[in-house]
């Protein structure tokens, strides 16, 4: 909205007396200025709407009433205070406050459109699993069934939308990797599909699963977003591209705008929701917040970028199928299920060596942050 008023303002006063008084609009043409704009709006917002959000979901009485899976296991989170009882559904302040930052900030492309639509369902559908967990009583909150048949919805809405426009099929059917400069497969359109599908979907359940104690997911999610902004900025850049033998992708500096954004969204829930959290993002803000880093990694032409980024994620989400796999295989092979880990996701079985809560998350900060410079390396070593 910003850039769009400055360039009508910018040609309303061309060739007039007040052209040299307004020149300093130009700016808005800067993807980097509406980028720090976006992070620093977002931020502040996210500040100012914290306190009245939390307020509300604790008049709606859209709080925890029910112990999360890890106390149910015997899990001490070693908080002053019970997590039963904490507002949850936070994450409608971070949806909210990325898609108005980036409607201020951003340029109207498609991409950036196609993937603040796509947030915006996938916080809707986290919503549903929210209310549904607060309405049961319980931690179950819908079934997997259904997450994953509206996630698979999604992502392959998005896939086929790619494949069938002209300027942004190549996104779908030339496969890139790191640390390699050409595309490793051109014109397979089943494989670029399927790895679309893949890494919105596991991404965003990745993120779901890493939820599991004050600051984790969404402080990781800070880091990982800070590696996407560069890829797109680099991405959509023509000339730092070519540089860089990185694919340019059209429109992808918009998305930069939209990274910032997220950033600091991201920045300004972590001040409540750090330990101990005065309210949690639930699947509201998990589901879509993982869709999100999946989308930007395929919109930037980078989607197995997001694999070695968002590793802890990875690592996360690795820990639970292993778990459920080995479990299920012992039960089937042997008559009793046994365990790899003391609980998964792994920030659990942690807590159950004894680690405390604070002790894990900037453990996992540490280890995301390492991932993150290894993710940037592959921009350049190809």
């Amino acid at each position: 909205m910003f850039y769009y008023f400055s360039q009508w303002l910018m040609e309303t006063v061309q060739g007039s007396a007040w052209e040299g008084t307004f020149s300093s609009l130009r700016l808005f043409g800067y993807v980097t200025f509406r980028s720090a704009g976006a992070a620093v709006t977002a931020l502040v917002l996210s500040w100012w709407l914290g306190p009245k959000v939390i307020e509300g979901l604790k008049r709606l009485k859209f709080g925890q009433t029910y112990k999360d899976k890890a106390e149910e296991a015997g899990v001490s989170h070693s908080r002053p205070f019970d997590k039963t009882g904490t507002p949850t559904m936070g994450g409608a302040l971070i949806v909210l406050v990325l898609n108005l930052t980036t409607m201020l900030w951003a340029e109207w492309n498609t991409l950036v459109q196609l993937t603040m639509l796509s947030v915006i369902v996938l916080a809707v559908l986290g919503f549903f699993d929210d209310w549904a967990k607060i309405t049961k009583q319980s931690s179950a909150g819908t079934t997997e069934a259904v997450k994953l048949l509206a996630q698979f919805g999604v992502a392959t809405f998005i896939a086929l939308y790619l494949w069938r426009l002209p300027h942004t099929s190549r996104l779908i059917t030339d496969i890139m990797v790191p640390f390699y400069k050409f595309p490793i497969a051109t014109g397979a359109v089943v494989i670029g599909i399927m790895v679309t599908v893949l890494a919105i979907v596991c991404s965003s359940n990745a993120v779901n699963l890493t939820d599991g104690l004050d600051g984790l997911a969404i402080g990781c999610t800070v880091i990982v977003t800070s590696v996407l902004l560069v890829a797109t900025y680099i991405a959509g850049d023509r000339v730092l591209s070519a540089r860089l033998l990185i694919p340019h992708v059209a429109g992808a500096s918009e998305l930069t705008v939209f990274c910032a954004a997220l950033i600091g969204a991201g920045l300004g829930f972590l001040w409540f929701n750090c330990f101990p959290a005065r309210v949690f993002m639930g699947d509201t803000g998990s589901l879509p917040l993982g869709g999100a880093l999946g989308i930007v990694a395929v919109l930037s032409h980078q989607p197995f970028l997001l694999v070695i980024a968002g590793g802890i994620f990875v690592i996360e989400a690795g820990s639970v199928v292993i778990q459920r796999g080995w479990f299920k295989y012992t039960r089937w092979r042997f008559g009793e299920g046994r365990r790899v880990f003391l609980m998964a996701p792994l920030h659990h079985h942690f807590e159950k060596k004894g680690w405390l809560e604070s002790q894990v998350v900037m453990r996992f900060y540490i280890i995301c942050i390492l991932f993150a410079v290894l993710a940037l390396s592959t921009l350049k070593i190809r």
